[in-house]
């Protein structure tokens, strides 16, 4: 199952993901590339999401200040995507751990 997180967007893909912190601005640009990657034009994902299509073409263009909590979830969860809740990282990484972070990285790296 994707997930969209409340403070950061969390797309997994592959059993892997990526953390962003979560704007609407982001948002948008997650929501397009779904979209795109499910083979759905604008007007089907809205059908499908119950919102008018020049509300998804704003919201996937960053023209839009504020969209509503239920619009959001409609549209995610008919991409199959849902809105969790998590606490943000309260620490900055050590040293170590971006380290070890980087080492994972050369790991795989096939071209070492």
């Amino acid at each position: 199952m994707h997930s969209i997180l409340s403070k950061s967007l969390e797309m997994w893909e592959n059993d892997q993901y990526t953390v962003h912190m979560l704007d609407l601005t982001s948002l948008g640009e997650q929501i397009a590339a779904r979209r795109k990657a499910l083979g759905l034009s604008q007007t089907a994902l809205a059908r499908k999401a119950g919102v008018g299509r020049t509300t998804l073409e704003a919201l996937e263009n960053a023209r839009l200040g504020e969209l509503g909590y239920a619009k959001i979830t409609n549209i995610l969860a008919a991409m199959g995507l849902e809105l969790r809740l998590q606490e943000v990282a309260s620490r900055r990484p050590t040293l170590e751990d971006l380290l070890d972070e980087d080492r994972d990285d050369q790991g795989l790296d096939r071209r070492r």
